[in-house]
């Protein structure tokens, strides 16, 4: 799973037939503080996130099967929006 933020919207006239009435989003990955930032990527939204959202998107052959009947063409799905997030740091109390 990735956090991310929405960035931006996508609209499409034509698509795919398992895609029509499906929202697109531009997500920009988080950046934990060793790691390089990721790309952007387009992730298809169900739950109404807008810009400017944290969201948590899965990627891969899971998301492709959001709906009954064939797997449709997408490898990202926004699965939830995130209110807070809290993270322990490990190390010494001192």
């Amino acid at each position: 799973m990735i956090v991310g933020e929405v960035i931006g919207n996508i609209w499409a006239t034509r698509k795919e037939d398992g895609l029509v009435g499906l929202k697109f989003l531009v997500v920009k990955p988080d950046r934990s503080e060793n790691t390089p930032e990721a790309p952007s990527f387009v992730a298809v939204d169900r739950i109404g996130a807008g810009v400017g959202d944290k969201v948590m998107v899965t990627k891969g052959s899971a998301s492709s099967h959001l709906q009954e009947g064939p797997a449709i063409p997408i490898d990202a799905l926004i699965i939830g929006i995130v209110d807070s997030v809290e993270v322990e740091r490990s190390g010494s109390n001192g």
